[in-house]
């Protein structure tokens, strides 16, 4: 079940290439990467990313999801909190061969990753929305026609930041909700792409 919210525009013109008239700006849709494209690891009700390549899951139906909105030209970029880096938990390298695997499989455009944790006060690090707004400046894209897909609330609110459309994908984890009201909530990757492909914009 799609549940959604009536849509209202988000101007963030600090993003935009003022040089480029606003038809040659491009659509986008971000993707948090630990449980939606790839599935998260649960434990006592909390998502985790996978320690090893070897847990890496891309969960079925996640590569056509994904072509369906190439085919309508959207740029496909990840956007991820990997803050067991800074913790010590695992290595980058390691991330960056999931990554590497991730785009070897899946058809994204880029995956762009904060390795901080919250003390490091960077803005990068979900809630904060500055992994998409450098992504916007990168690739002249037009945030208020641009989509972010996310399970958790920190990828809601950055998207609201950045201001792009949000849809949560509720997974019931224990933690708390979004500040920002999501464009829409839905229950997977696909039902997230078929209410992007029947909004129109």
């Amino acid at each position: 079940m799609i549940i959604t919210r009536s849509p209202s525009r988000v101007s963030f013109d600090a993003t935009k290439d003022d040089s480029l008239p606003s038809r040659l700006l491009r659509r986008a849709v971000f993707l948090d990467r630990d449980g939606v494209l790839n599935e998260a690891m649960i434990r006592n009700g909390k998502p985790h990313a996978p320690t090893k390549l070897a847990d890496l899951r891309i969960p079925p139906g996640t590569v056509e999801a994904l072509a369906r909105l190439k085919e309508r030209g959207f740029l496909l970029l990840v956007v991820t909190n990997q803050p067991d880096v800074a913790r010590g938990v695992v290595k980058r390298d390691t991330v960056e061969q999931m990554d590497r695997r991730l785009r070897a499989e899946l058809p994204l455009d880029d995956v762009l990753t904060c390795f901080h944790d919250d003390q490091d006060d960077c803005d990068c690090r979900k809630p904060r929305p500055g992994l998409v707004t450098r992504a916007a400046q990168q690739y002249g894209i037009d945030l208020g026609r641009s989509y972010l897909i996310g399970d958790r609330w920190r990828d809601m609110d950055a998207g609201t930041k950045a201001g792009c459309k949000t849809i949560w994908i509720d997974r019931g984890y224990s933690e708390q909700a979004p500040a920002s009201a999501p464009d829409a909530r839905v229950g997977s990757l696909p039902e997230a792409v078929d209410w992007i492909l029947k909004t129109g914009l």
